[in-house]
C-alpha cells in the first residue's frame, strides 16, 4: 500500500507539469520537494522514458548549464533530461529537473531557440512555481484531480477514447480555476528568461522565435496543438509581451563566446534519423536536399538519411549517405561512430574497427563507440578486447546499454564460464524487466557456483530484489 500511495503521489505531481493541473496537496518545503523529486526521477527511469543519447544530452546540458551561470546560488541542483517523445513539449519537474522532449528539438532550428525554451523552464524552477502550484491546489476539487488520474491510468491500460474523454473533461473542470495564476507564472518565467539570456552567449530572441514558429505552423484541431501550448498557456499574450521586451534589446558589442557543443542541425537530424517515422522523414529530407541549402545543413541531411535508411535495413544507401556526410568533415565523430555501427551490422567488422577505435576515447561518444566496437571485436573472435570494452560500458552506462550484459554472457559461454554466463543473462533480463527469466538465470548462476564473492553477493541481492518487489510473471 505504501508503494501505491507513493506512486499516486508521483503521478499527481507529474500531471502538474504535463497537464497544467495542480494536485490536491499543499505547499512543500525544499527538503520535501527534493524527496518528491527523487521519487519522480525513479519513476521516470523505471518507465524508461528518458532517452540517453550522448549527443542530444551534451547539447541540452551545455546550453542549460551555461544559462545557469547567470543565476545566484540555488537550493536545487539543476539537471537536464531528454524525453523519448515526439511531441513539442518541455517542463520543469520537482527539484529543478528540466525535461525536453525530442520532438521539441526536431521542431526547432537553432541553438538560440532551444536556449530560449530552456531559459524559460529554468526560470520556472528558480521561481519555485512547482511549490506555488501545489499551494494553489486547494481551490481545485478532489473529483477533478481524481478524474485526471483515473483517465491516465485507464489510458495507460488501453482505455482509448473513453479514457481520453474522461481526462479532457476533468481538465476542463479544473483548468479554468488555475488559468490566471499559470499565465502570471508564464509571464514571470519569460521575464526572468529574457534577463538571463541577455547575459549569455545566446540571443533572447530565440524564445520569441520558437513561440512564433509554433504559432505559425498549420495545426488542425485540438489534437494538433503542440503540447507546449497546452502546458504553457497564454501563448498569444506571451508573444506580445516578449516582442515588447525585445523592441529595445540590442545585441552586445562583445558577445560572450559560445560553449562548445555539437552543431544543432546534426543533433536535430540525428534524433530524426534514429527515432522518427522513416517513410515520412526520408521523403522530407530528400526534398530538402534537392533545394538550395547551406553546406552544414546538407551534411546534416545526409547524416539523418543515413540513419533512416539503416533503420529500414537499406544499408548500402545508409553507408552511401553517411560517407557523403563524412566528406564535409572527415573527422566528425558523430558520423564516424554511426558509420562504424552500420559497418558492424553489415558484417564489415574490420572497417568498423578502423572507425570506432579512434572514437572510444571521445569524452562524449566514447562509451557508445566502445559498445559498438565490442560487438565488432566479438564477431572477429577478439573476446578479451570485447570483454574489456563491455565491462567499461556497464561500469559507466548500464541503463543505456543493457544488452552489453547479454554480450558478456555470450563471451562467458564461449569461455565455458557457465555460472558467469547465467549471471550476466540474469542482469540483462532484470534490466529489461523480464523478471521471470532474470530470476531463473540468477538462480542458476548461484547453483553453478560464482567464484567472485562480490559478484555472488550482487546476484543474491538482485535476486532478492526481484522476489520482493517484482511480479512473478
Amino acid at each position: 500500500m505504501t508503494h501505491l500511495k507513493n506512486a499516486i503521489t508521483v503521478l499527481i505531481i507529474c500531471f502538474v507539469f504535463l497537464t497544467g493541473l495542480p494536485p490536491v496537496s499543499f505547499a512543500i518545503s525544499i527538503p520535501d520537494e527534493k524527496k518528491l523529486a527523487d521519487q519522480f526521477m525513479k519513476m521516470m527511469h523505471d518507465e524508461k522514458v528518458i532517452l540517453d543519447d550522448p549527443a542530444a544530452n551534451h547539447l541540452i546540458n551545455t546550453v542549460g548549464q551555461h544559462i545557469l551561470t547567470r543565476l545566484p546560488p540555488q537550493p536545487f541542483t539543476y539537471s537536464f533530461y531528454l524525453v523519448d517523445d515526439d511531441t513539442f513539449n518541455a517542463f520543469a519537474s520537482p527539484g529543478a529537473n528540466i525535461f525536453i522532449h525530442r520532438g521539441l528539438i526536431t521542431a526547432l532550428s537553432t541553438t538560440d531557440e532551444l536556449a530560449g525554451i530552456l531559459g524559460h523552464e529554468i526560470a520556472h524552477a528558480a521561481s519555485r512555481h512547482v511549490s506555488e502550484s501545489i499551494d494553489r491546489s486547494k481551490i481545485v476539487s478532489i473529483g477533478s484531480m481524481a478524474g485526471v488520474l483515473a483517465g491516465v491510468l485507464i489510458g495507460s491500460a488501453g482505455g482509448g477514447d473513453a479514457a481520453q474523454a474522461l481526462t479532457v473533461g476533468s481538465m476542463a473542470a479544473g483548468q479554468s480555476a488555475m488559468l490566471a495564476f499559470t499565465r502570471e507564472n508564464e509571464t514571470e518565467a519569460d521575464q526572468k528568461a529574457f534577463s538571463m539570456l541577455k547575459q549569455t552567449a545566446y540571443s533572447p530572441e530565440g524564445l520569441l522565435d520558437s513561440l512564433n514558429k509554433m504559432r505559425a505552423a498549420d495545426f488542425r484541431g485540438i489534437e494538433g496543438i503542440p503540447d507546449y501550448f497546452k502546458t504553457h498557456p497564454g501563448t498569444g499574450s506571451r508573444i506580445a509581451h516578449l516582442a515588447g521586451l525585445l523592441s529595445t534589446y540590442l545585441p552586445p558589442e562583445h558577445p560572450i563566446p559560445r560553449p562548445e557543443t555539437y552543431d544543432y542541425d546534426m543533433v536535430k537530424y540525428r534524433l530524426t534519423g534514429l527515432y522518427e517515422d522513416t517513410g515520412k522523414s526520408i521523403q522530407k529530407i530528400e526534398t530538402q536536399l534537392s533545394s538550395d541549402i547551406s553546406e552544414s545543413h546538407r551534411k546534416a541531411c545526409h547524416y539523418g538519411l543515413g540513419l533512416l535508411y539503416a533503420r529500414e535495413n537499406r544499408r548500402e544507401k545508409a553507408i552511401s549517405h553517411l560517407q557523403e556526410a563524412l566528406s564535409f568533415d572527415l573527422l566528425d565523430p558523430l558520423v564516424l561512430m554511426e558509420l562504424g555501427r552500420i559497418y558492424t551490422i553489415d558484417g564489415q567488422h574490420e572497417k568498423a574497427l578502423g572507425l570506432l577505435t579512434g572514437i572510444q576515447s571521445d569524452p562524449i561518444l566514447g562509451t557508445m563507440a566502445r559498445y559498438h566496437l565490442a560487438q565488432a571485436q566479438l564477431e572477429l573472435g577478439d573476446l578479451l578486447s570485447a570483454r574489456k570494452n563491455l565491462n567499461q560500458v556497464t561500469a559507466t552506462s548500464p541503463r543505456t546499454f543493457p544488452r552489453a550484459y547479454f554480450h558478456l554472457a555470450n563471451i562467458m559461454s564461449r569461455e565455458n564460464k557457465t555460472a558467469l554466463s547465467h549471471y550476466y543473462l540474469g542482469v540483462y533480463y532484470d534490466m529489461i524487466k523480464d523478471w521471470k527469466n532474470a530470476a531463473r538465470h540468477l538462480t542458476k548462476a548461484l547453483d553453478e557456483g560464482l567464484d567472485d564473492t562480490d559478484i555472488k553477493q550482487a546476484a543474491q541481492e538482485r535476486l532478492k530484489g526481484i522476489s520482493a518487489d517484482k511480479p512473478s510473471s
